[in-house]
């Protein structure tokens, strides 16, 4: 995904959310990995300019007007869902998931 995104453009900006967003959304057990070390691992792909975190819908939001991007990429999980930002791009874009991986996913098998 990140490779077909830093193709649409210049620069790849990727937010990511806090780990208090990802709790709140996915439950206590979660998230997996810190921001910290997610941010990293972002930081060290080729593809990736700029890692920014956002706490809530809202700040995601505040970003994407903030940015304007030419491009918004989301997983195509998101079709038919409302997109946060989707108003502030210039053409919203969806990637399809490889082979169905999630964290989600990875996590089951762990189990």
């Amino acid at each position: 995904m990140l490779k077909y995104a830093k193709s649409l453009g210049d620069e790849l900006v990727v937010g990511v959310d806090t780990d208090m967003k990802v709790k709140k959304d996915k439950g206590h057990h979660r998230p997996f990995n810190k921001l910290e070390d997610r941010i990293e691992i972002l930081k060290s792909i080729q593809y990736v300019d700029r890692v920014i975190a956002f706490e809530s819908r809202l700040d995601l939001e505040r970003l994407i007007r903030e940015y304007k991007p030419d491009f918004l990429v989301v997983g195509s999980d998101w079709k038919n869902r409302e997109v946060v930002g989707k108003e502030y791009c210039k053409n919203l874009k969806f990637f399809d998931r490889i082979e169905d991986m999630s964290t989600t996913k990875i996590l089951g098998y762990l189990k």
